[in-house]
């Protein structure tokens, strides 16, 4: 028996990795999609053309780099379902509306305009009863100063020349976005409570919760 039998998780269920920068969502996600024999879904960084720009100047370059996140996730949430789900999605296109576009905003380095264009584009493609929406998001949560040892630690240059005060306010603001959101169900596991580089079995008792939330929304489908 699979492991995926095993929790009684669907073969063709869609599960989200959600959390700021620096959590290990792309860990999780290969870990969760090999242990469950699902496909993976990578946010398209390495051939992104305005990544490296974006952290040099964000005034010039947000509104251009949130456009082309966007559109890059559409086309992955659209594959996924095409290919009748069983996957494991490396960060949700609700985080690019709710949290990033809306920090620069607030912080001008977006303009009224240009982020009512882009929330426009968000509501019309993602806003509808037509979007498939994933089955579960799992949130992965730390404390602040762990998570920043993990952004030192990967030693992208690019997050390096970053200042920290970007990253407080990231890790604040998605505090307050799970808080909020309410588009799936959603597990909160904490970065502490598991190993997935030195401790193989530690994935089990995540899978074993990932089935209990299947379990719970289809008990509350059928009463």
């Amino acid at each position: 028996m699979s492991l995926r039998e095993k929790y009684n998780i669907p073969k063709n269920a869609v599960i989200t990795i959600a959390g700021t920068v620096g959590v290990g969502k792309s860990t999780m996600t290969r870990a969760l999609a090999d242990a469950l024999d699902f496909r993976t879904s990578f946010e398209n960084v390495e051939n992104n053309p305005y990544l490296d720009k974006f952290y040099d100047d964000f005034k010039r370059w947000s509104f251009h780099l949130q456009v082309f996140f966007l559109a890059e996730r559409f086309k992955s949430q659209k594959k996924i379902f095409e290919y009748g789900g069983g996957f494991v999605q490396d960060r949700s296109i609700y985080e690019d509306v709710q949290i990033f576009a809306k920090m620069h905003k607030e912080k001008e380095n977006m303009s009224s305009v240009d982020y009512q264009t882009y929330k426009n584009l968000f509501d019309a493609m993602v806003m509808t009863p037509y979007f498939p929406h994933p089955d579960l998001l799992i949130y992965l949560e730390g404390s602040l100063d762990d998570i920043l040892e993990r952004i030192n630690s990967r030693g992208r240059e690019m997050e390096q020349k970053t200042p920290i005060s970007y990253w407080e306010e990231m890790y604040r603001r998605y505090g307050e976005w799970i808080d909020q959101f309410n588009s799936c169900p959603v597990i909160r596991i904490n970065i502490k409570d598991y190993d997935l580089y030195s401790d193989d079995e530690s994935i089990e008792p995540l899978l074993q919760r990932i089935g209990k939330s299947f379990e719970e929304v289809n008990k509350y489908k059928h009463n």
